[in-house]
């Protein structure tokens, strides 16, 4: 009878373990499948982001494309009023009696392309007088000044632009500074003498 009892002891702990064993099962079984969801959705939501990423490359494209050429266009605008600024001051042609008509012409061709930037979203910076801003700006020199506010833009060296809402080239600027005392010794020394 002990046999029979060990029997039924062993055989009872034999179906404990393979119960165990089965709810083991299931729970591996349960998580594979928690897991196979996590990684799906996952999964899921890279693609989304990447679909949006891919439609705002896009967009950008669409928007931005032409920003490279219509930044090197700045030159030809650039190289005009320089041109007309060399033009005024040449001495040998302030004689020429044409020499007001051909400035007209150069006018006219600067405000076409003044036009064409216009009509494409490329607009002016207007820097002068404003305070400075490094977003907008470059400071290129300080200039000494006792009639601005320090840090308001008192020289444009070179306008800037934008294109649409994106800085196109920043305005080199000379910004306003207060004098310096050591300066103002040397002034006052100067006008003694």
């Amino acid at each position: 009878m002990s046999e029979n009892k060990e029997k039924k002891t062993a055989t009872e702990k034999d179906l404990k373990k393979d119960t165990a064993e089965g709810k083991v099962e299931e729970q591996t079984v349960e998580q594979k499948l928690k897991e196979t969801e996590d990684k799906l959705l996952r999964s899921l939501a890279e693609i989304e982001n990447q679909r949006r990423r891919f439609e705002k490359e896009i967009k950008d494209a669409f928007e931005f494309g032409s920003f490279n050429f219509a930044k090197e266009s700045l030159a030809i605008l650039d190289n005009l009023q320089r041109a007309k600024i060399a033009i005024k001051n040449d001495e040998i042609l302030k004689s020429n009696k044409d020499l007001n008509k051909f400035l007209e012409n150069i006018s006219i061709i600067e405000k076409d392309l003044v036009s064409i930037f216009e009509k494409n979203r490329i607009t002016k910076i207007e820097a002068k007088g404003k305070k400075f801003d490094p977003n907008m700006h470059q400071a290129m020199t300080e200039i000494e000044d006792d009639k601005h506010d320090i840090g308001t833009v008192v020289q444009e060296i070179q306008s800037g632009y934008m294109f649409g809402e994106r800085l196109l080239r920043p305005a080199l600027v000379g910004v306003a500074k207060k004098k310096n005392s050591k300066n103002k010794e040397k002034e006052e020394k100067k006008e003694e003498k």
